[in-house]
């Protein structure tokens, strides 16, 4: 059996940097050319052990300097649909924009015999160019398969990865090596590729990453063991556990919108905010994915990530800069805040079979990998709070589900009644009507557009509720890049603010873990609902218990 070519150093060798950095204050009391060049040449020795994949630092700080690079991407799992109509495409599209480094190479690892020419051949499928380049896109994409290659082995396999290694350093010779590796893989899997990938596939000299779908566990155990174990063979700094929500423009444009506008942020509080919706629906069931879905729901899906880490974004402090850490610390603090979630907070719901002009929809149960008595949740609305100075007695409302009647993510923010309205009169007694509201339009059609109040031209005094609408399809005609694409490049970067460190991931599972807990052990039975309807109406009595309205109920021609 072959044996891997290069060991790893723990991450516990980085605990030298302190006394590292004491030493060298003491270097600025002698300026003597000699002892300066003895002191650079003990800073390199010194540098040996500080690299975040436990090779020598000094590679990457000097050599880069004089040696050019390359960085080599690993798609592990790359067989599988989402590599297949998310990944490779992504990484096509970088390359066609021009995003990528000008050496680089992509491979594919999995389980299955594949040639390079029918990894490329199953690839090429998928792939589009931007709409707006006018180079000949056969060529690009051409030259683009030119660099995509493939290695079969087993994901426990040390042996296979050292046979991929070998492969990745006939590409790089010559070339400081930096290297990527995407784990498209059932999350059983992620420990043993990662064991087998840091001992036997990490860069020797340049920088190694790992890039972590979800799921993150099941709950906060089972994330806590996650991350212990992927920490045997990684630094944090290694770890990219990626969410694909956070890469999407509109969510990446919450922080412009608030920290770069003075007329949104003196309203940002609970003085000026009546509630925050964070909604999300799709008009489709779990087709194809039963057996996956079953084992987690729709509240592990999309609100304990997906929805959370939006709500955390939305409602997080001004950072003190734009810096990765500076940014997730406000994150933590916004979840650590957060009021515990009770059985009272939550509605669940599943969808059953639906005749709509004159086609029939399926259960949840009709999926052959579902069992008939799942009671696994495909709709959740919750309340939840957020207990610090800016956030008191604000109800956050989430609502997610599937089958629903149409498809949407959204952020809708519902201001405060205006005190003593003079116009009360012309809205009648639902005050509801006559309140502001700023809609973030996530997907499809993005969009931000606030709701005002508005004269109706003409004699007399008609109030209407117009919109001052940003539509970005108008206003920014350039196709809007995928999620992925922008995620795939803060990780080739280096780029974490869009990554979910492990204390987010802690906080967040610390939310939902009692809760998802109490569901399963009281084994609560899901509300049934039509599919393609809007969902069970018991999210509406949750809504009315805070005296909040969905906002999405008015706003189907939108």
């Amino acid at each position: 059996m072959a044996t891997c070519s290069s060991p790893t150093i723990p991450p516990s060798s980085f605990k030298h940097e302190k006394n590292l950095s004491q030493r060298l204050l003491s270097t600025k009391r002698n300026n003597s050319p000699v002892f300066q060049i003895r002191a650079n040449a003990h800073f390199r020795r010194e540098l040996q052990i500080k690299s975040s994949n436990g090779y020598p630092l000094n590679a990457v700080s000097f050599q880069e300097e004089k040696t050019e690079s390359t960085i080599s991407i690993t798609v592990v799992g790359a067989s599988g649909d989402l590599a297949k109509k998310k990944i490779f495409p992504a990484l096509f599209a970088l390359f066609y924009e021009d995003h990528l480094p000008k050496n680089f190479t992509v491979f594919g690892y999995a389980r299955s015999n594949l040639t390079d020419e029918e990894l490329r051949d199953m690839i090429s499928k998928t792939l589009t160019c931007r709409i707006d380049q006018r180079e000949n896109c056969s060529a690009k994409m051409d030259q683009f398969l030119q660099r995509c290659f493939y290695h079969s082995g087993q994901y426990n396999s040390e042996e296979n990865f050292s046979e991929l290694d070998l492969k990745l350093k006939e590409k790089e010779v010559g070339r400081l090596p930096n290297r990527l590796f995407y784990l498209s893989i059932p999350p059983n899997i992620f420990v043993d590729a990662v064991r087998c990938a840091s001992r036997c596939s990490s860069s020797p000299t340049g920088w190694t990453r790992v890039i972590v779908e979800k799921p993150f566990g099941r709950d906060s155990e089972s994330s806590g063991e996650l991350t212990r174990c992927l920490k045997q063979y990684l630094t944090e700094d290694q770890i990219f556990r990626i969410d694909h929500y956070l890469g999407k423009e509109l969510v990446e444009n919450l922080s412009v919108l608030r920290f770069s506008n003075l007329v949104f942020e003196p309203l940002w509080s609970r003085q000026y905010i009546r509630n925050v919706q964070l909604i999300f629906s799709e008009d489709f069931g779990t087709e194809g994915r039963g057996g996956y879905f079953d084992n987690y729901g729709i509240i592990r899906d999309i609100m304990q990530n997906h929805l959370l880490q939006i709500l955390a974004l939305f409602a997080m402090e001004t950072p003190v800069s734009l810096d990765a850490e500076d940014i997730r610390n406000e994150k933590v603090k916004v979840l650590r805040s957060m009021r515990q979630l009770k059985l009272d907070d939550v509605i669940v719901g599943q969808y059953k079979a639906h005749i709509r002009g004159g086609r029939t929809y399926p259960a949840y149960i009709d999926d052959p990998t579902v069992p008939n008595d799942s009671l696994t949740a495909t709709f959740a609305a919750a309340a939840l709070f957020i207990d610090n100075a800016r956030w008191d007695g604000v109800p956050f409302l989430m609502k997610a589900g599937k089958a629903l009647h149409t498809r949407r993510a959204e952020i809708r923010v519902q201001f405060r009644h205006v005190p003593g309205n003079l116009f009360k009169r012309n809205f009648g007694t639902d005050l509801d009507k006559a309140t502001n509201e700023l809609v973030i339009r996530v997907q499809p059609d993005e969009a931000i557009y606030l709701k005002i109040n508005n004269k109706i031209p003409g004699l007399g005094m008609r109030l209407d509720r117009s919109n001052l609408n940003l539509l970005y399809s108008t206003r920014y005609p350039k196709e809007i890049p995928d999620a992925y694409e922008r995620l795939l490049l803060d990780a080739i970067e280096g780029e974490r603010r869009l990554f979910i460190r492990s204390d987010e991931l802690d906080a967040a599972w610390a939310l939902f873990t009692p809760l998802l807990k109490d569901l399963e052990e009281k084994k609560i039975v899901p509300e049934l609902y039509p599919y393609g309807s809007r969902g069970p109406v018991g999210a509406h009595y949750l809504a009315a218990r805070h005296n909040v309205r969905w906002g999405d109920l008015s706003d189907e021609n939108l």
